[in-house]
């Protein structure tokens, strides 16, 4: 499925019903008093969190969400129903933006977490409610309040616990569709994958993270250039990167200065992802003899002065897979991202 990481959409809260003009009329008391009832509430609009949504696409054919209207009061003081409230399901990580004074009005970050967007109209008043000393038949009512009406904009940040990046078909995609069931495009050319693509990896019995494919980068992404700033935020939501290298570009470049390069961007991005954990994965070991990748692989670490954890693999063989899903299964439990509760009173998550 295309992904869409932003959308507006219209919603509209339900008008409350309107209140009755009534008088009682009985056998014996022709001229009785008022007894017309209250409108009912409309119905207002919520956004819902959905763990089973990935993205925004849905909204590109549906942009308009309306709430019913409450129903009109009636006679016998018999008030009108009040219209049920209307679900927007929404994928976890989505921020909602009021358009006209671009107000964050919440985020989504809990399974059936429910975020109100649209208040429903509160219900008009019936004649009843107008009965005085003064006024024993009041010909009076009101009708019910409009419903909220609201401009949204809806942003998708995708939350994953690793999440890949690395130059251009450097084998992103391969190394994801063989480590889940995820299957993004694979292609011999550069920005195959134009989308952000999800996938679970599973190690063994009830142990599983989610890991996350972006588009390739290159130099100057954080400033907008290829297909880099509209999907480097995303990688904000992950707290691993596993960063791919292709041992032998096929534009004949520098690993290191492209390693470099990825790098740099992340940096002028924000320090603070630029400072995550990150492992080097060196990609396509199957391509040459192995004492030749391992002095390349080595002279590489050598020039970069790397000090973390790094893996020789090839997403195609599947060599080295293993040990690496189990080795970032291990890292992710170890730094598990604190437990999110629901809240009584709020929308804001807390933490427990």
């Amino acid at each position: 499925m295309k992904f869409v990481d932003e959308a507006n959409i219209r919603v509209e809260a339900g008008d409350g019903g309107a209140g009755c003009i009534s008088f009682r009329r009985e056998k014996a008391i022709p001229f009785g008093g008022p007894d017309g009832g209250d409108g009912g509430d409309g119905g207002s609009v919520y956004a819902v969190g959905d763990i089973n949504l990935n993205t925004l696409a849905d909204f590109r054919f549906t942009r308009r969400f309306r709430a019913a209207r409450g129903e009109d009061g009636t006679g016998s003081n018999r008030t009108g129903a009040g219209a049920d409230d209307l679900e927007v399901r929404m994928p976890l990580g989505t921020r909602i933006y009021d358009v006209e004074t671009n107000e964050l009005i919440g985020e989504l970050t809990r399974i059936d977490q429910r975020i109100k967007v649209a208040q429903g109209g509160f219900h008009g008043l019936g004649n009843v409610r107008f009965k005085s000393s003064v006024n024993r038949t009041p010909y009076k009512s009101t009708k019910g309040y409009p419903g909220e009406q609201r401009e949204l904009r809806l942003e998708l940040s995708l939350m994953a616990d690793v999440g890949l990046l690395g130059m251009p078909n450097a084998g992103k995609s391969t190394l994801l569709a063989s480590v889940s069931a995820a299957r993004p495009k694979i292609a011999d050319y550069p920005f195959t994958t134009l989308y952000p693509q999800p996938g679970v990896v599973s190690v063994g019995m009830n142990r599983s993270f989610v890991m996350m494919d972006i588009p390739g980068l290159i130099e100057g992404a954080s400033s907008g250039a290829g297909l880099g700033i509209r999907f480097l935020k995303h990688l904000q939501r992950t707290r691993l990167l596993l960063h791919l290298v292709d041992i032998l570009p096929p534009d004949g470049s520098d690993i290191v200065d492209n390693i470099r390069t990825i790098n740099g961007e992340l940096k002028e991005f924000g320090e603070e992802l630029a400072g995550r954990e990150q492992w080097l994965l060196f990609n396509k070991i199957d391509v040459m003899p192995e004492d030749e990748w391992q002095a390349l692989i080595k002279k590489a670490l050598r020039r970069l002065r790397w000090k973390g954890r790094w893996f020789a693999i090839s997403a195609a063989t599947q060599r080295g897979l293993g040990e690496l899903s189990e080795a970032a299964m291990q890292w992710v439990e170890a730094h598990a991202a604190p437990r999110i509760i629901e809240s009584d009173n709020n929308n804001e998550p807390s933490q427990a």
